[in-house]
């Protein structure tokens, strides 16, 4: 049996080893030699040959009893670290840490997060929600969903919201630009040099955005942006706009432009779901791609930084695909509802 072990490729390797020490040892090897060759300590050689000569090939794969790094704490105070983390907090503050935890439980602070890992426990972290209060949240989200995963024929879907208030910052202090070992460098501090608006709509089929930054955020902007996506899309497609329930979307003025263009449909997405809006994507990418670590002197730099990144997109643009059905989402949010009803009640 030992020397189909030490053939195997299937064994543990560990009985592997073993057995090439015990052919070893029967062969008249030092307990240093076999140790050299299998690269283990000398102690583990002798005490592989203690057992075989107590147990000979019985249960030689089993591992013994009591084999192991003991545990530093008794099972009892980890129960109480893990009941102080989710029930408990420290005085005056909102969550623990590791070193608070320590100090209260008297473990060392790489025990308490070793406690907390193995049980997916994370106190640092918080994460936001919002369930829509919309009294018709199923109505309308089966309208959107169905706009995505069953578009029309003969029309197109547009995703459309405002991104407002974006700010113009420019930096106290030249930046210094990234090299080799250092990263690029801007000052924590800014200075404010006016604002813009950015109206989008993205095209669920292509991924093409139309977008137009105008100096406010009100209806006569709003029609501003109707007129512009009424120019782009094709007269012969209906346009499927999808948005959210701002008070400018409902304008009496906005309502009277709309019935003079019938090809115009609105969808409203839910109260608090801005998530069902895909263009919030777009909005994501540009901060991240062309904002956030930007410089502008001014409200046309900033302007004109966002249309060179719109126009960049649309040379190449990759559609968004939505996956979740209605029947999926409305599960989730009733899972939600249900919690939070056990949370208040």
């Amino acid at each position: 049996m030992l020397e189909k072990l030490i053939r195997s490729r299937t064994a543990p390797h560990r009985d592997v080893l073993r057995a090439r020490a015990l052919l070893m040892a029967a062969e008249g090897f030092a307990n240093t030699r076999i140790a050299s060759e299998v690269q283990v300590a000398p102690a583990t050689v002798a005490a592989w040959r203690e057992r075989f000569s107590e147990d000979g090939l019985k249960n030689f794969s089993a591992v013994r009893s009591g084999r192991g790094r003991k545990p530093s704490i008794p099972a009892s105070e980890v129960e109480e670290i893990v009941r102080l983390t989710l029930q408990e907090t420290p005085p005056g503050e909102t969550h623990w840490s590791c070193r608070t935890m320590a100090a209260r439980t008297g473990v060392s602070a790489a025990t308490v997060q070793r406690i907390w890992s193995a049980r997916g426990i994370k106190p640092h972290r918080v994460e936001t929600f919002k369930l829509s209060n919309d009294p018709k949240f199923e109505e309308k989200l089966v309208d959107v969903v169905g706009l995505y995963l069953n578009p029309p024929e003969k029309a197109v879907v547009l995703c459309m919201d405002e991104k407002s208030q974006i700010q113009t910052l420019d930096r106290t202090q030249p930046s210094l630009p990234m090299k080799p070992g250092r990263a690029g460098t801007m000052t924590h501090d800014y200075k404010r040099n006016g604002t813009t608006t950015l109206f989008a709509a993205l095209d669920v089929l292509t991924g093409s955005v139309i977008g137009q930054c105008l100096p406010r955020h009100r209806h006569v902007e709003f029609l501003k942006f109707l007129k512009t996506i009424d120019r782009e899309v094709p007269t012969r497609l209906k346009v499927h706009l999808i948005l959210d329930n701002y008070a400018t979307h409902s304008h009496p003025n906005v309502k009277t432009w709309l019935a003079r263009h019938p090809r115009f449909e609105l969808h409203f997405t839910p109260t608090s779901s801005s998530w069902l809006n895909m263009v919030e994507l777009v909005f994501g990418r540009l901060t991240d791609k062309a904002i956030r670590r930007g410089i502008f002197h001014s409200a046309p730099d900033l302007i004109e930084a966002i249309e060179t990144y719109l126009a960049a997109h649309n040379q190449d643009p990759q559609p968004f695909t939505w996956t979740a059905t209605t029947e999926q989402i409305l599960e989730k949010v009733r899972r939600g509802r249900v919690t939070l009803d056990a949370i208040t009640n």
